[in-house]
């Protein structure tokens, strides 16, 4: 029996993405949605003024993406657009609820960003069936194509890598759900060889309602450096998962008294999903912003949350890198090795029997096996390690002495850490 998942936006605001049920063509059009696109040039105006960010994980401004690939693709008689919602990220769930209730508000963001950088051809690639029956289905009402793009619907086999954007074009050309060498990027060369926009679906649906509210609107919620809404999946602390959608700045505090959990409980958090490493308890001071979580070395990333109360963070850390080595792409030297081999001392460590030599060499490797792989699945294990080492120094040196308490008596370990399982969800909007 799985946990029911609480679906509600930030108290106070009227939710941008968020709804209750399913939403069919004639409900989003009612709601403005498909409006022509007019001008596109001055909606990546718009864009560049909303200051749209990606929501994926890495937080990259969607007008920059949008202007080079149009420049690109002018030169290259054409570009392609890819709508990600792959959602290989085991601790979120966002992208996979959006396609199943909001699928046209994803599919009008792909337009727009189609009509922006000027491409003829679109694919939504997603691994969640259900999820890509939603988008059949909303394809299947439309009248047509959307504006002269024709769409493609790419459905894989779930995987950590198989979102990287490389990874995806690799299967729309393709190949297998595997990332390859960069340069050149999709960006430069993605698609059939043309300049490729790789954009998350919950950016494509702030996209969509960026064109019909406008930027100044957009802004209204949020902060300078990080504007508007973004959707956040909350899991641990012994409570059911949530989906919230919450305006960045707002206090992490209020988001645990929101989520039912006490601020004095929280050891830390599981930042980003898994990629963006372990924090400690300061994030109990911070807000939810890029600059303010940044600034603790940590990120927001793709939004997911896990809270750490009882669990002992060496033993969360050594169940995330054991993930990272069973689901590396396996074609890298480097990150085939490295993450199993911090994956084996984080182990080592949690139970008890690492020694400092193995700590040292854990210390290195968090460091010198950054950018060493085709993707980002080893930097985000060295970020694991990392983190570990410098937000729990003293957990991870009673660990030397095998003197946790929590570890004794029965560590946290997880095949999958803070995975998402249900999508039964209570809605409160």
């Amino acid at each position: 029996m799985t946990a029911e998942l609480t679906v509600a936006a930030w108290p106070g605001i009227t939710p941008r993405l968020l709804r209750d049920g399913p939403e069919g063509l004639s409900d989003y059009e009612q709601s403005g949605g498909y409006a022509p696109l007019a001008d596109p040039e001055h909606l990546l105006s718009e864009v560049r003024a909303g200051g749209l960010l990606g929501r994926g994980g890495a937080a990259f401004p969607l007008a920059v993406k949008l202007g080079t690939v149009r420049d690109n693709g002018r030169e290259a008689c054409g570009a392609v657009v890819i709508a990600n919602g792959e959602e290989g990220e085991p601790a979120s769930i966002k992208d996979r609820w959006l396609l199943r209730n909001r699928p046209h508000a994803v599919l009008d963001g792909l337009r727009l960003a189609a009509g922006i950088v000027g491409a003829d051809r679109a694919v939504v690639y997603v691994s969640d069936p259900t999820a890509a029956a939603s988008v059949a289905r909303a394809l299947d009402e439309l009248p047509g194509d959307l504006d002269g793009v024709a769409v493609e619907l790419l459905t894989v086999t779930p995987g950590y890598v198989a979102g990287e954007e490389t990874a995806a074009v690799h299967v729309v050309n393709g190949g297998p759900a595997k990332p390859t060498d960069k340069p050149p990027r999709p960006f430069e060369e993605g698609v059939a060889g043309k300049p490729t926009l790789i954009s998350n679906v919950e950016t494509l649906a702030h996209l969509a309602y960026l064109h019909r509210h406008g930027a100044q609107e957009f802004r209204e919620l949020g902060t300078e450096g990080s504007p508007g809404t973004f959707l956040a999946t909350i899991t641990g602390a012994g409570r059911a998962p949530a989906l919230y959608e919450l305006p960045h700045g707002i206090a992490f505090a209020d988001l645990l008294t929101l989520h039912g959990v006490s601020p004095d409980n929280v050891r830390g958090a599981l930042m980003g999903g898994y990629f963006a490493g372990l924090v400690n308890h300061d994030i109990v001071g911070a807000t939810l912003d890029h600059e303010s979580v940044r600034a603790l070395g940590s990120g927001l990333g793709c939004g997911a949350i896990g809270i750490l109360t009882d669990d002992c963070p060496v033993a969360v850390a050594a169940s995330v890198l054991a993930y990272f080595d069973r689901e590396n792409a396996g074609q890298c030297g480097s990150c085939f090795n490295g993450t199993a081999a911090m994956a084996a001392v984080a182990t080592g460590l949690r139970d008890g029997v690492a020694t400092q030599e193995d700590l040292d060499r854990l210390t290195r490797w968090s460091v010198v096996l950054r950018g060493r792989g085709a993707c980002a699945t080893l930097d985000g294990a060295a970020n694991v390690a990392a983190s570990l080492l410098a937000q729990f120094p003293d957990q991870v040196h009673r660990h030397l002495e095998n003197g946790c308490q929590n570890c004794r008596s029965g560590a946290f370990t997880a095949a999958r850490p803070y995975e998402v399982e249900s999508l039964e969800a209570v809605v409160s909007v």
